[in-house]
């Protein structure tokens, strides 16, 4: 475990290289999903350069498909193509690393970033699975500010109906959003009874811990009877330390020199402490 929080560590000053690199990009997002990705993608789910045609494989869709920075470095990092080639291409005109998922490359199922449309596919997904008999898990990462769209709700709905066992989403819920908190802009504290009472099971966990995230995703697949909804509290800017951790200016904020430096700086620290514990 200890290396995934490292690994998870690592992967954000690759996405911190992407954004000063191409002058774009939602940072902050980035670093409140990253261990939600690395649990999925380094523990959990049976995806691979190798088996990403296999029918039976596990399926991803980044349904907060502006966290795409963060999205690209695990999928380079695990082998899809090379961290070398999104850092320097991400968002350079002509690149096919723009700034949402984009299907035109391997690894990403759909293209993403129109918000509230990943849980509606993956369930289209889930179904289609069951009906074919097949023992493979879909997953979905949603941001919590996507849950104002109509049709995460449409999905909850729809998911409840039919029973999708084989499905789990994730709501990264880091609080903030582009225009203020999610409490200002469009309130759900009680998010996980609204999302309970749509027949799915509901539980809760630490977004920025591997181990809390690990234990939630196996808890999701003794579930039997209904869809698993896995509510992840997280800190937007999370590893950046005070200058980035909870500022709502950080959603798409681009560091200056000095800020890199510093948030490179603490990253090193936390990655370090990570590699001791």
């Amino acid at each position: 475990m200890n290396q995934l929080k490292v690994k998870a560590f690592e992967l954000r000053q690759v996405v911190l290289d992407m954004i000063v690199r191409s002058g774009g990009g939602h940072i902050g997002g980035d670093f409140s999903v990253m261990e939600t990705l690395v649990a999925l993608y380094y523990n959990q789910m049976n995806i691979s350069p190798e088996n990403m045609d296999d029918k039976d494989r596990d399926y991803f869709v980044m349904s907060k498909g502006h966290s795409v920075e963060s999205y690209y470095a695990v999928l380079a990092d695990r082998g899809f193509f090379s961290t070398e080639q999104v850092v320097n291409e991400f968002s350079t005109f002509g690149s096919k690393f723009i700034g949402h998922p984009n299907n035109k490359l391997p690894g990403i199922e759909m293209n993403s970033g129109s918000l509230g449309h990943g849980l509606p596919v993956c369930i289209g997904i889930a179904l289609a699975n069951r009906m074919d008999g097949r023992k493979n898990r879909v997953y979905t990462v949603m941001g919590d500010g996507e849950l104002a769209e109509g049709s995460v709700w449409e999905g909850f709905m729809a998911a409840g109906h039919y029973k999708l066992a084989n499905l789990c989403a994730v709501v990264d819920c880091n609080g903030l959003q582009i225009s203020g908190t999610t409490e200002q802009v469009m309130n759900h504290t009680k998010l996980a009874d609204q999302i309970r009472s749509f027949g799915w099971h509901v539980t809760d966990a630490d977004g920025n811990d591997i181990d809390k995230m690990i234990a939630a995703f196996e808890e999701a697949k003794t579930v039997s009877d209904r869809p698993t909804c896995i509510i992840a509290h997280t800190v937007k800017g999370f590893g950046g330390g005070a200058l980035m951790e909870n500022q709502a200016a950080w959603h798409h904020h681009v560091p200056t020199k000095e800020e890199y430096d510093q948030i490179t700086a603490e990253l090193k620290a936390r990655k370090e402490a990570a590699e001791h514990e």
